[in-house]
């Protein structure tokens, strides 16, 4: 049994920094509602010589240093970062407009040796990478939680259960790229970094009791060092209600008219559901309107459109009307690896066994040890082994192929008996 087990079967050592139940009242009392920063709002930095100035002191603080970052996600086109809030010991509280100063490289290059904590940290890194800031070392406060079986990972919810401070929840999804920002947004964008290095300090104490640290610092270098994401294949597939496109002409004008919406929204510099809804795409490529009339008539097109826009979106429709057959799309993209799960049982009965009792197997673990099962091993990487097993089955082999899916070397060890012992279920 290792150690995190233990730990985990011994339900007395549970403390409020050891994942509490949802209805737990944190061991400090009632939560303390925290209402101001320690030092107040900062001014906000929008100009090169006080940013010059935040380096400064930033790069002589201590410690780790607190960072997250406020997008305008459904207001603007992209997920660029609209203000960049950081907090270290000996420097206080920052709060710095990307679009004041789009270039941060200097401040990143400042803090590159230090550990940077972040919530959510897959959320803010691709933003805070394009205006040059990438860590080295980072410590992400939900994915600790998640490992220390907490059951809410939230920030506020982590806060209020580990520090008992209630945060305030009001401006999450506000339009950051308002400006000038009003008062209680930077307040509440320096509440967010205010608490982050005393959270990770009990995170890291609890991570150690129950015997994962290791395990968390292992993921922390994975998304530290991962590459960026490539950019995504088709994203037009990814339309909401694309289910209901069946022939490949009606793909051809979801395509058309995705791919207008996006030059015009880019353009504007709005997200594109604001220029034209996923519904409405939707709807034009069923009917297949035969004119800006007809368009017109159809849901999301009417009301306040103008005769412009309406031409503009039937010039996309008559685009994937005239395309020859050769050049429509096609019903689905390749996909790579196994096929969809409940599809085995009639391809591969052998395959759906292995599969069940590998399911089996990692769910009954990722409740022993009180973390979620994909925290324990992605489904993907489970799927695959099942469908594509190695030969022999054997320790060495099984843990080479999820060391190759990308599995950390504490998943590796945990998940390979199981794995063996699923590859060798019968149909």
């Amino acid at each position: 049994m290792t150690d995190a087990q233990d730990t985990a079967s011994d339900t007395a050592l549970r403390t409020t920094g050891g994942a509490p139940s949802d209805d737990d009242v944190p061991a400090h009392g009632l939560p303390i509602p925290l209402l101001e920063p320690r030092e107040g709002i900062p001014p906000v930095v929008a100009t090169e010589d006080a940013l010059a100035e935040v380096i400064a002191a930033f790069a002589a603080g201590s410690g780790p240093v607190a960072v997250d970052a406020e997008r305008a996600s459904g207001y603007r086109y992209g997920q660029r970062a609209y203000l960049v809030q950081l907090r270290r010991e000996g420097a206080g509280t920052a709060l710095i407009d990307p679009v004041g100063c789009p270039d941060l490289s200097g401040l990143g290059e400042a803090l590159a040796g230090a550990e940077w904590i972040l919530h959510a940290a897959t959320q803010d890194l691709p933003c805070l990478r394009d205006i040059g800031m990438v860590p080295t070392r980072l410590f992400d406060t939900e994915l600790a939680g998640r490992l220390a079986g907490f059951p809410r990972v939230g920030l506020g919810a982590m806060v209020e259960s580990v520090l008992g401070y209630a945060l305030e929840k009001g401006h999450s999804a506000v339009d950051w790229s308002t400006r000038p920002l009003p008062e209680p947004w930077l307040r509440y964008a320096a509440l967010d970094v205010e608490l982050l290095v005393d959270l990770r300090d009990e995170l890291e104490e609890e991570l150690e009791r129950q015997g994962k640290l290791e395990w968390a610092l292992q993921e922390f270098d994975a998304i530290a060092s991962a590459p960026p994401p490539p950019p995504r294949k088709d994203p037009w597939r990814r339309t909401s209600g694309m289910h209901k496109v069946r022939r490949r002409r009606q793909m051809a004008v979801v395509r058309e008219l995705w791919t207008a919406r996006d030059r015009v929204a880019q353009r504007r510099d709005v997200s594109p559901g604001k220029v034209l809804s996923d519904a409405a795409i939707v709807e034009a490529a069923l009917a297949l309107p035969p004119n800006v009339g007809a368009l017109s008539a159809l849901p999301g097109f009417g009301q306040r459109m103008g005769r412009r826009q309406l031409e503009q979106w039937q010039a996309a429709v008559d685009r994937a009307k005239a395309l020859p057959d050769a050049e429509l799309p096609q019903p689905g993209q390749p996909v790579a690896g196994p096929p969809p799960p409940r599809a085995w049982a009639d391809k591969d009965p052998a395959a759906a066994a292995r599969l069940s009792a590998a399911r089996a197997a990692v769910s009954a673990l990722a409740e022993e040890l009180n973390l979620p099962q994909e925290n324990l091993i992605t489904p993907d990487t489970v799927r695959r082994v099942c469908w594509e097993p190695p030969s022999p089955a054997d320790p060495e082999t099984v843990a080479a192929v999820l060391a190759g899916h990308g599995a950390r070397p504490w998943q590796v060890e945990l998940v390979t008996p199981l794995l063996v012992g699923a590859l060798a279920a019968k149909a």
